[in-house]
This record gives structure tokens, sequence and C-alpha cells, in this order.
């Protein structure tokens, strides 16, 4: 693998790592099945393609995008809590409704965004040399801030009270936790973050398309798993980093199956390889824990 292709898949993978964070928040802090991450993350796209074509600076079109996740985030589970709609089918809902507002906001299938300004375009020299070396570098900062934003609100007094909500809900209203308004906040704040991911993706890629979203959830959820299993561990700044190195290791894997020649996969081939790897992540586990215990009886 050449050096440009190893920064590529970095920088694919540290924009997966804020999807996987926005995951993280769902499925394992908050227990909330949730599948509108596969329109949140081309929702946060389309709204910063759509502005960054109008003209309007870079990192304001990635707030817009991030509040636009926000909603439909909160859309999500207020389908759950006031309607008592079941939590995978109010995502289901609110993801099919996304593809057609994502049409919507671009006006079209794709916005391509070549020689439009980014978020990245003041750290490139003017013949492009250094963006693939740029672009992962101010992902990295991006991704460092985020991690310790979520590492210190969720020390905070509210943040506790989300993971308890997530934990124990019956407990938490017991001591006084607004539960549905933790679980209405946790949403949003975990589509921000993947919708966060989809305007920084369609900078990095040159355009928008309605169906980039495709398989997000399922790169989230293997990013979590692989980081579990590679640093299990009960404090929340470690599972965030394990989530990130989980992201990073995902995206690095599938680069080295595609560009490993003997092989002989090509580009068609990513979705049976994202298959074929998330299937390895959800059995690792108990993989570990079998080889653990066969260990643990040896002694």
């Amino acid at each position: 693998m050449t050096p440009i292709a190893l920064m590529g898949a970095l920088e694919i993978g540290l924009i997966f790592a804020l999807v996987a964070l926005g995951v993280l928040i769902s499925f394992r802090i908050l227990d909330f099945p949730d599948l509108t991450a596969d329109g949140s993350f081309p929702l946060g796209g389309a709204v910063a393609a759509t502005l960054i074509a109008g003209g309007h600076d870079p990192w304001l079109a990635c707030g817009f995008g991030a509040l636009a996740g926000a909603v439909s985030g909160l859309v999500t589970a207020w389908l759950h809590v006031r309607l008592n709609i079941l939590q995978l089918l109010a995502s289901i809902l609110v993801m099919i409704a996304l593809y057609s507002i994502n049409l919507r906001i671009m006006g079209a299938p794709n916005m391509p965004l070549i020689g439009s300004p980014t978020v990245f375009a003041p750290f490139i020299g003017e013949a492009l040399e250094n963006s693939w070396l740029v672009q992962p570098a101010v992902l990295a900062v991006i991704i460092v801030a985020a991690k310790i934003a979520l590492d210190l609100f969720f020390a905070s007094q509210t943040g506790l009270a989300m993971r308890a909500t997530g934990a124990n809900p019956r407990m938490a209203r017991a001591q006084g936790v607004a539960t549905e308004r933790m679980v209405l906040s946790g949403m949003a704040l975990s589509n921000a973050l993947i919708a966060l991911a989809g305007a920084l993706y369609v900078q990095t890629q040159g355009g928008a398309d309605v169906s980039m979203g495709v398989g997000t959830i399922v790169v989230g959820l293997a990013a979590v798993i692989i980081g579990e299993t590679l640093l299990p561990s009960r404090k929340l700044w470690v599972i965030t980093l394990a989530t990130i190195i989980g992201a990073l290791l995902y995206r690095l894997l599938i680069a080295v199956a595609l560009n490993a020649d003997f092989i002989g996969l090509q580009a068609q081939d990513l979705n049976l390889i994202t298959a074929l790897l998330v299937g390895f992540a959800l059995v690792l586990p108990k993989l570990k824990a079998k080889f653990s215990r066969k260990a643990g009886g040896k002694h």
C-alpha cells in the first residue's frame, strides 16, 4: 500500500470515528437501537454541500449540517418517547423520510463541490500537493476535540444522568432524572456527530450523494465492537478512545484488503468486505471470551 493510499484510509477512518462516537452514544450509552444514522449522515453532507455551493463559509456549513442531524435524532427520540413507537421502527421511519428530504435539500441525487472552498482549503497549497497530509491532520484535530468534549460532558452531572438513563431508566427516574429529556438530548447529540461526519465527508470526496449513507450504521457498530474488544474498559475516556481506534482499524483493514493484489478484491467488493469484517467483529468478543476461559482452565 502506498503512503497516499494509507493516508486516504486514515482520512476516511477519522471521519467514521465521528460516526462511531455517535453510534456509541445511541447504542451503548442510551441503549437505543438507532438506524437514523443512514439518513443523518447524508443529511449533514447535503446541508453542508448546498451551503458551500451557495457561497457560504465551510465551517458554518458544517455547523448547520450538525444541527440538521441533531433535529433528525430529536425526531426519532420524540417518536419513541412521546408516541411510544418502538425505537427501531421510529429510527427506520425517520431514515426513510430523510432520503426524500435530502433529495429536496440538494435538488438532485448528487451535488459536486469540485473547486469549492472547504475547511481544509486554508491549509492546502495551490497545487494541492499536500492535501493527502493536510486533510487527515485537520480531521485528527477535530476528532481529538470531539473526544475531549464528550469525555468532559459525560463526566458532568447531565452526562452522568444520561448514562444512568441508558443503564437503568427506572432507577434513574427514581433518583429524579428526567429520562425522557435525556433520551431526546442524547439522540440529538448522537446524530449531530454523525451528520458532522457527513458534512466533512462531502468536502473530502468533492461532492455529496443521496445514497452515500447506505451502511453507515453498520460501519459505526463495527468500529464500536472492534474497539470494545481491543480495549475493554468501564472508564468512558477509554471507551471513546477504543471507539476511535476501532474506526481507524476498520478502515485500514478494508484498505489492506482492497490493495492486496494476491486476494484479488476490487472496489465493487467493498460491501462484501464490510459484511465479512462486521461479522468477524460481532463474533470476536465471543471468541475472546472462549479463549480466556480455556486459558483460565489450564491454570
